[in-house]
């Protein structure tokens, strides 16, 4: 199973991720996590710490190069296009628990469909991870889905797009969601998130009617003091645990 995960900042995308990721791995999955946004948070939500030296997969600069076979930073260079990618979920990821974790990074400059070094090495590891990697994978994405190239896009079982009941919130994943049919993607559901009660519900399905809504997950002060305490949500609200293995119950149905 493989599933992308996207939102705009702050509506709890992450902290969907990590719950969904314990989820699949409670289920008896191998899950590989994927920190795919650049303001990569995913670790802290899983209870991962990372080596201070540790920095994304974008920022590896020798990586880059060698496998790549340029030099970054010239002008006008050749570079390789399917860089050796297969050997670096094991090598790069750390593990705890079952659970397997990569960081990705993001691409700092180019603007989107940028042809570099760099998005090119990315673009070639995600491919491998969705269409060749045997366990689950589970991609905590920014809303651009800038790591996503349209042959891997069609190989994405499922697309989350999170949201909360808010105008920004709503336009971010209208947004969003035409760029997923834009790449091939066949799959969209929605996950409501910070939901306080009846009018929230209404709200965000009179705002995206046609979208499949997969759940409705409650606003919980206890995930304020997760991040507040650095530890995964799903150590103060195993509440909202058991509504995710619901959502992941009805997805596997859907899919």
């Amino acid at each position: 199973m493989k599933i992308a995960v996207s939102g705009k900042g702050g509506v709890g995308k992450t902290t969907f991720c990590a719950y969904l990721i314990k989820a699949l791995n409670e289920s008896g999955y191998k899950v590989l996590a994927i920190d795919a946004d650049p303001d990569a948070n995913l670790a802290s939500a899983l209870g991962i710490e990372l080596d201070d030296d540790m920095v994304p997969i974008s920022e590896m600069k020798a990586l880059i190069e060698e496998r790549t076979e340029t030099k970054l930073g010239t002008i006008g260079g050749i570079f390789k296009l399917n860089p050796k990618v297969d050997d670096l979920p094991d090598r790069l990821s750390i593990e705890r628990e079952g659970i397997r974790l990569m960081v990705l990074g993001g691409i700092k400059k180019g603007g989107i469909g940028c042809v570099c070094p760099e998005s090119t090495l990315l673009k070639n590891l995600v491919r491998h991870l969705v269409l060749d990697r045997r366990e689950a994978v589970v991609m905590d994405m920014e809303a651009g889905l800038e790591h996503l190239g349209r042959g891997t896009a069609i190989g994405v079982d499922a697309f989350i797009v999170v949201v909360e009941p808010g105008r920004r919130s709503i336009m971010t994943a209208k947004n969003t969601k035409r760029l997923a049919d834009d790449l091939g993607i066949k799959r969209t559901y929605i996950v409501a998130n910070k939901i306080r009660g009846k009018e929230d519900r209404e709200f965000i399905e009179n705002s995206l009617k046609g979208l499949p809504i997969l759940g409705y997950i409650p606003f919980s002060i206890q995930l304020v003091e997760a991040d507040i305490r650095s530890v995964a949500p799903y150590e103060l609200d195993k509440g909202i645990l058991n509504m995710v293995k619901d959502i992941l119950q009805d997805l596997r149905g859907e899919l």
